[in-house]
C-alpha cells in the first residue's frame, strides 16, 4: 500500500480539529477520521480560558467563538453563607490578549474551525469511519478504519494523532496504560435558564460554592446556567436523573424559588487517568485519550488544545525538516509532565476544597482563599496557575 503524504488525526472534537487547523495552515495535509457521521452537538466542556482563546486567536477562529459565547472577566468562591474570594483575571491582562474566561459548548469551536479550513488545499475529513486498529513501520502508520456497519478499509500515512477520547481506540492499539483511579462520586449536571442572579447576592458567571453536605458549581453560558453536583455513590443512576431530584438539588441553590425549568440533564462518571506514555512511533495521544480528569477548573479541554498546538509545531518542524524527528519526544516530556504536576493536582484540589468535611480543613481553604485575594502577587501567581499559563511556562522550562 503506498504511502500518503499527510498527517492522520483519529476524532473529530476540539482537539482534533485544533490540531488539523494548525498542522493545515502550514502546508502540513491532514485527513480527519470521525465516527459519527456529522460533528458532535454535546455541550460537554464549555469553559475557555485565556491561554487558549491566545492558541485559537493565532488559529483565527477565537473571534467568530467569542461573538457566539458569554465573557467571563470573573469567577468566586463561594459558601452558602456568602462570598469567600472574588478573582479578576484584568490582574494578567499584560500576559495575554483575552483576560477572560469565555464560556461557549465546545461544538461550536469545532463548526468554526470546519467552516475555516473545509476548502484549504490538503485538509480532509472523512465522517462516518473510525480508526479502530493500527500498524506501524519505521517510515509510516497503517490505520484500520471501520464504518459501523462491519466494513473495514486502510489508509497508510507518515504520522497519527489519536484524539478519539478517553476510550481511545488508538491509546488501546498502542498498548498504553491509562494510569489513574475513577472517583467514587459521580456528576449531575442541571441545564436550566433560571436567573440565578435574582436570588443570590453577588454572584457572577462562574462561581464554585463550598459545602460539606453537597458542594455546587454554577456555570453560564448563553441563554442558560449548568450547575453540577456531586452524587453519592449510594443513590442510583435512575433516581439521580428523575426530575424531583434534579428539582431537590437546584433548591438546595436556591431554597425559596422553584419549580425550575430543566433543559437538560447529564450524569456521568468522573476519572483522573494519565496514559502512561503519549507518543509509541509514529502515533500519538492527545486530550482525553491521553489525559481526563474531573471538570472542576475547566482544565480538561483546555489541556486537549494546548497538547493539540505542542505537538502540532513539532509535527510541523518534523515535516518541515527544520528539525531532528527525536524532537517530538519532547511533546511527551512536556505535556505529560505538565498533566500530572498540575492539571491533575489542581483539579483533584479543587474537589477537594468544595468538599471539605472537617471544620479544619474549611477553616484552612477559607484562609488560603483571603490570603490570596488579598495580596497582589499572590493573586497574579494563582491566576496564572488557574489560566494554564503556569503550565505553559512549566512544559517550556522541561526542554
Amino acid at each position: 500500500m503506498s504511502v500518503e503524504e499527510r498527517v492522520f488525526i483519529a476524532g473529530a472534537g476540539p482537539v482534533g480539529m485544533v490540531a488539523a487547523a494548525n498542522l493545515v495552515r502550514q502546508g502540513v495535509p491532514v485527513t480527519v477520521f470521525e465516527a459519527c457521521d456529522a460533528l458532535s452537538t454535546e455541550s460537554r466542556a464549555s469553559t475557555f480560558h485565556p491561554s487558549t482563546l491566545d492558541m485559537l486567536d493565532d488559529l483565527g477562529v477565537v473571534r467568530p467563538l467569542i461573538a457566539d459565547g458569554l465573557v467571563a472577566p470573573l469567577f468566586q468562591y463561594r459558601t452558602r453563607d456568602g462570598i469567600l474570594a472574588t478573582y479578576d483575571f484584568a490582574a494578567i491582562k499584560d500576559m495575554t490578549r483575552h483576560p477572560y474566561r469565555l464560556q461557549s459548548e465546545q461544538f461550536k469551536l469545532t463548526r468554526i474551525i470546519l467552516d475555516k479550513i473545509k476548502n484549504e488545499p490538503g485538509f480532509e475529513i472523512v465522517f462516518g469511519q473510525q480508526v479502530a486498529g493500527l500498524e506501524q513501520t519505521d517510515e509510516s502508520v497503517t490505520v484500520t478504519l471501520e464504518d459501523g456497519k462491519g466494513t473495514t478499509t486502510s489508509r497508510t500515512g507518515k504520522w497519527l494523532i489519536g484524539a478519539d477520547g478517553a476510550s481511545s481506540n488508538v491509546r488501546r492499539a498502542l498498548g498504553i496504560e491509562f494510569e489513574g483511579f475513577t472517583w467514587p462520586e459521580r456528576f449531575l449536571v442541571v441545564s436550566t435558564p433560571f436567573d440565578f442572579y435574582q436570588h443570590i447576592p453577588g454572584l457572577v458567571s462562574v462561581s464554585y460554592v463550598a459545602d460539606p453536605e453537597q458542594w455546587y458549581f454554577l456555570l453560564q453560558i448563553p441563554n442558560m446556567w449548568r450547575v453540577m453536583f456531586p452524587i453519592a455513590p449510594e443513590l442510583s443512576d435512575e433516581a439521580a436523573l428523575t426530575a424531583d431530584y434534579a428539582q431537590a438539588c437546584l433548591r438546595r441553590v436556591v431554597p425559596d424559588a422553584g419549580p425550575f425549568d430543566v433543559l437538560h440533564t447529564t450524569l456521568y462518571r468522573v476519572h483522573q487517568r494519565v496514559a502512561k506514555s503519549y507518543r509509541k512511533g509514529r502515533a500519538f495521544l492527545a486530550g482525553d485519550a491521553a489525559h481526563i480528569n474531573n471538570p472542576l477548573g475547566g482544565m480538561g479541554m483546555n489541556g486537549g488544545i494546548h497538547d493539540a498546538v505542542n505537538l502540532t509545531e513539532r509535527l510541523v518542524a518534523a515535516w518541515q525538516g527544520s528539525s531532528a524527528a527525536a524532537d517530538l519526544d519532547r511533546y511527551d516530556l512536556q505535556r505529560r509532565q505538565v498533566t500530572v504536576e498540575y492539571v491533575q493536582t489542581q483539579t483533584i484540589q479543587n474537589k477537594k476544597n468544595l468538599e471539605a468535611k472537617t471544620a479544619e480543613e474549611r477553616d484552612r481553604f477559607r484562609e488560603q482563599m483571603a490570603k490570596i485575594s488579598a495580596d497582589p502577587s499572590a493573586t497574579r501567581d494563582y491566576l496564572m496557575r488557574v489560566s494554564m499559563f503556569a503550565s505553559l511556562k512549566r512544559a517550556a522550562e522541561l526542554g
